[in-house]
């Protein structure tokens, strides 16, 4: 089996199925497991996402957008020359990462004969579903099914200690901060099992942008950010950007967006747990012990 993986999600879940050594390529953004990086990479974006405030990364983005250019290239000739027999791609957000579904035929997804697994979870079930489909791609069926229940598992005792609190912190989950966007699809379930009541978004729907002012009326009592492909230590750089609009008595966490929370593999329930911690540390303190190098509590 030769896999091509153009999502950093996909690779996460090649990795967790045990199948790392049948990846022969990889998208720009792939990153983990870290022996991934000795692979070819198959992508590049126009928008240089390491550099740059939030606000001209937003605007760069939307101009791609408005003027109908892609913001990914996938190197197409040399995906062909290495014969990979499952492409995993998605097509659930164009800014995230590359949309290649759209160059398989329409009638039965493939690509030059290799069979393309298009990945596009809006709900916390499914990212289970898509493991799965990605491991019967890879034929690794019993390996999915063990994943899944772990997965299933490690969520639901997060979610059965959270439901134990009978207080509800109103949480605010922020996905970019400038404009600020408010995390939709799987996020407020995320908050839901980790004891908190989502603010603005339900389950399945797509970010949501709101003004400053528009924070300051929600009146958070956690504020949870997670810029989308941020590392910790640029999303506390930033985090400035809406200390304006916080209420003081909220609690303010910055959590590694770049590796969690927005990639929809088997790290999310690592995700819950990290959300969890922050939303009731005073009785999943545990669980931030456990992932203390992935989020930090700011004191404003």
């Amino acid at each position: 089996m030769r896999v091509v993986s153009l999502l950093p999600s996909a690779t996460e879940i090649v990795w967790a199925l045990g199948a790392i050594d049948d990846l022969v390529g990889r998208s720009h953004e792939c990153d983990f497991p870290a022996d991934v990086a000795a692979l070819p990479v198959l992508t590049r974006s126009r928008i240089d996402s390491k550099r740059g405030s939030s606000r001209a990364i937003d605007r760069a983005a939307r101009a791609a957008i408005r003027e109908t250019l892609p913001i990914y290239d996938v190197d197409v000739e040399q995906l062909r020359a290495l014969r990979p027999d499952v492409i995993l791609t998605q097509d659930l957000c164009e800014v995230c990462a590359p949309c290649f579904a759209a160059k398989a035929t329409s009638t039965d997804r493939r690509w030059h004969g290799a069979s393309v697994v298009n990945l596009g979870p809006r709900r916390l079930e499914h990212i289970l579903v898509d493991i799965a489909r990605t491991a019967e791609a890879l034929d690794r069926r019993e390996a999915g099914r063990q994943l899944v229940c772990r997965l299933r598992s490690r969520m639901n005792a997060v979610s059965a200690r959270a439901s134990e609190v009978t207080r509800r912190p109103r949480v605010l989950a922020v996905e970019w901060l400038e404009p600020l966007m408010v995390g939709g699809l799987w996020m407020p379930e995320l908050v839901s099992l980790a004891g908190g009541e989502p603010l603005v978004t339900k389950a399945g729907d797509r970010t949501t942008q709101l003004t400053k002012e528009e924070v300051r009326a929600l009146d958070p009592d956690v504020v949870f950010l997670k810029p989308c492909g941020f590392e910790l230590s640029r999303g506390i750089e930033e985090a400035g950007l809406i200390r304006e609009c916080v209420p003081p008595r909220a609690s303010v966490f910055v959590a590694n967006g770049n590796a969690f929370f927005n990639r929809s593999g088997p790290r999310i329930a690592d995700s819950l747990e990290i959300l969890a911690a922050c939303t009731h540390p005073e009785v999943l303190g545990d669980l931030g012990k456990k992932h203390q190098s992935e989020f930090a509590q700011l004191r404003w």
